[in-house]
């Protein structure tokens, strides 16, 4: 389970707030990449938090709640599908937790980055393998990260049901991948990305089925 020690390490050598960071949505076929950032104080972190994967949809919605009240800050930004496209989606996440980091207030003097590939913040960071894991920050930035992009796939949903988004969230799964081949690409699908790229262009859809998480 996730604890406070990594932050605590860091406040006792900086002056100022640690922030945790992470992201959710880099595997997926269509829509964004999400990011977030979270400042807790040590006597208001809310109980239960973890790294989103292990928690159930009606968990982290609960969690995310009391992290939007107790947080010092909680930042949240985004990189659009044409953004993907673009730079790559490595660097499209980059771009999603700088701006996460950017939108918290008050500012942060370090952030703890969930992984081994440090982006460039407005701030110093340290990265830490599997640190939604680890980190309560980085795990409370997880959920919202999660909940935040499970929304945004939703309501895109609404617009395009045949791709079954409500419960895929744009992932590679069986279902989508036939939808893909049956009706095209919409515009919020990435064209980068193998599957999609092939539909437009030639080709067969990738073998591996990814899964939601």
């Amino acid at each position: 389970m996730p604890d406070f020690a990594h932050e605590l390490r860091l406040l006792a050598r900086v002056a100022g707030l640690v922030a945790g960071v992470d992201e959710a949505g880099r595997g997926p076929l269509a829509g964004p990449v999400v990011a977030a950032a979270v400042i807790f104080e040590k006597k208001r972190i809310p109980r239960g938090l973890d790294d989103s994967k292990k928690l159930t949809p009606a968990a982290r919605q609960k969690l995310f709640d009391k992290i939007m009240r107790r947080a010092v800050a909680v930042g949240i930004g985004e990189a659009s599908v044409d953004e993907i496209d673009l730079v790559n989606i490595r660097q499209a996440t980059h771009m999603a937790m700088a701006r996460a980091v950017r939108a918290l207030s008050p500012a942060p003097v370090f952030a703890l980055v969930d992984g081994n590939d440090p982006p460039p913040l407005p701030c110093p960071c340290e990265t830490l393998v599997k640190g939604d894991g680890k980190s309560l920050s980085i795990a409370a930035a997880s959920i919202v990260a999660k909940v935040t992009r499970d929304r945004i796939m939703l309501a895109l949903h609404e617009q395009h049901p045949a791709y079954h988004w409500d419960w895929n969230k744009g992932y590679p799964t069986e279902d989508h991948l036939h939808a893909l081949a049956v009706h095209g690409c919409t515009p919020h699908h990435r064209r980068s990305f193998a599957p999609v790229h092939n539909i437009l262009y030639g080709g067969n859809p990738v073998d591996s089925i990814g899964s939601p998480s």
